[in-house]
């Protein structure tokens, strides 16, 4: 089958919106479909949020025998056969209105462009043949301001073998982007007031240098840089490897965030248990509370609280961690159901 796949992208910037439509063309290429990748870019800002959709319009991708879409505003592509695996919608304009993330007023002229963009993405929604979610919590979005149904689908990791478990020691990792929304500074935050001995390693990029500023500040003037390491730049993935392999735990407490993020799977495939907050949104379907992990309120003594026990309950973490890897089949996460599922 001739399949392409369709999404926007930030440019410069990588993350789970791309991994996913590119391990998921590696999939189909070994089941022998010939398969095209097709990225636009696509910044939100408001001025020219129009202008970047009519871009989608014009692309002609008849030729391929299904379109499958993902990031906003992919969707948007005219097409008889497409189908969606829907990541999230241009959130300023929805879930993210009344927040401190909007990043622009709430007058008159942006609250026409968030009417506008609703009704065109209702019309682009309604041309799909079916829509898949990689979260419940985009699922209910979609049901709330579009008023459709959808299936959860969620993605799994690539090569989810090279993740194992050598040890647990006394260091939690976050692995991911630096942005103020991943809400690292929380976790350096709660390493005042840890009890234990624990350890606390970040490492990511950040589309700016202004949050991994703030963060380095925090760390000395904590006085804890002897316990925490920012290693602020995109690791490799045997760096990636090897930290989950080697660490107590990780820790992904990201705002409402629209799945489990790729971190929280990468950590359960190495046996380790997943530190996240009561409000982090999509992380929640993965995470239960003191069986693979611990779900900590977005406190830094609460995470403090959660980090020590991690440390010092070792037995317990260990079987949190045995936990997290079982969590993984009972959500019946792989790539054979997803595969399935796309190409019914």
């Amino acid at each position: 089958m001739k399949i392409a796949l369709a999404s926007s992208y930030v440019p410069f910037i990588n993350g789970g919106g791309r991994n996913i439509v590119e391990w998921l063309q590696t999939m189909l290429e070994e089941q022998g479909h010939h398969v095209e990748r097709i990225y636009l870019p696509e910044v939100d800002v408001p001025d020219l949020l129009f202008r970047q959709m009519m871009a989608y319009r014009w692309v002609d991708l008849e030729a391929a025998d299904r379109l499958i879409c993902f990031r906003p505003q992919s969707h948007l592509i005219p097409h008889s056969n497409k189908v969606l695996w829907f990541i999230h919608h241009i959130r300023a304009f929805y879930d993210l209105w009344d927040s401190p993330y909007r990043g622009f007023p709430d007058d008159g002229k942006h609250r026409g462009l968030r009417d506008a963009l609703r009704q065109v993405d209702n019309a682009g929604l309604d041309e799909a043949r079916a829509i898949f979610t990689n979260s419940k919590v985009v699922s209910s979005r979609l049901k709330k301001y579009n008023n459709i149904d959808s299936e959860v689908l969620y993605p799994p990791v690539f090569q989810s073998e090279r993740f194992h478990r050598a040890q647990y020691s006394d260091e939690i990792v976050c692995i991911c982007r630096l942005e103020h929304h991943k809400r690292q500074h929380l976790l350096v935050e709660a390493m005042q007031y840890v009890q234990s001995p624990v350890r606390l390693r970040l490492s990511g990029a950040s589309a700016g240098s202004e949050y991994p500023l703030h963060l380095k500040e925090r760390i000395v003037a904590l006085g804890i840089s002897d316990r925490v390491v920012l290693d602020d730049r995109w690791i490799s993935e045997e760096e990636k490897v090897h930290q989950l392999a080697h660490c107590l735990a990780a820790a992904y407490l990201p705002v409402d965030e629209d799945s489990y993020g790729y971190p929280s799977v990468e950590a359960s495939h190495a046996e380790k248990p997943i530190l996240t907050t009561t409000d982090s949104g999509g992380v929640l379907e993965l995470v239960d509370d003191g069986v693979n992990g611990y779900v900590a309120e977005p406190d830094p003594k609460a995470l403090a609280e959660a980090m020590d026990r991690l440390y010092l309950e070792r037995d317990k973490t260990i079987r949190m961690g045995r936990n997290a890897l079982k969590r993984l089949d009972v959500l019946n996460i792989s790539w054979d159901h997803v595969l399935d599922r796309l190409l019914a």
